[in-house]
């Protein structure tokens, strides 16, 4: 009687992991830089950090494009709505990046013109801090929502 055994060239994972998997290796990222950490923005897509290497080739200019929001910089009460906007015309599933002390709390900023943290907007998945804070900092940021979505941490 033969025994039913798995090959050692065959590869067994469950439907949600895989659908994890490429929901990691391919998350688009939509531009919504508004002040300073926004060429810090621009910086990590460069060919020297090379965004590329994590699945996100293009930054895209339509909402409909992308899953992953980068929000890099101060956000006036003006803009809020359109921060909103672009966020409810995003595919699901979505993620939001909070880049900087602005977009994550006001910053030095403390007036009635700010927004004092993106949070009350969108929800955010990841602060990335500092003022500006580098593409190092960025590309961080953006493999650690890499991982809490493989984990099922984010599950939306």
């Amino acid at each position: 009687m033969a025994r039913l055994t798995t090959p050692p060239h065959l590869l067994t994972t469950t439907l949600g992991t895989a659908m994890r998997w490429a929901q990691t290796q391919s998350m688009w990222p939509a531009t919504f830089g508004l002040a300073c950490c926004a060429i810090e923005m621009m910086a990590t897509g460069t060919a020297h950090n090379d965004l590329a290497r994590f699945g996100m080739e293009v930054f895209r200019a339509s909402p409909r494009q992308a899953d992953l929001m980068v929000v890099a910089g101060r956000v006036s009460q003006k803009m809020a709505p359109v921060l909103r906007q672009v966020y409810d015309q995003m595919a699901d599933p979505k993620w939001v990046i909070s880049m900087g002390a602005c977009a994550s709390t006001g910053g030095m900023f403390n007036n009635y013109a700010l927004v004092q943290g993106v949070d009350q907007i969108v929800p955010v998945d990841i602060y990335v801090p500092g003022c500006p804070p580098g593409p190092q900092s960025l590309m961080h940021g953006i493999l650690t929502l890499q991982d809490k979505v493989m984990t099922g941490e984010l599950a939306r």
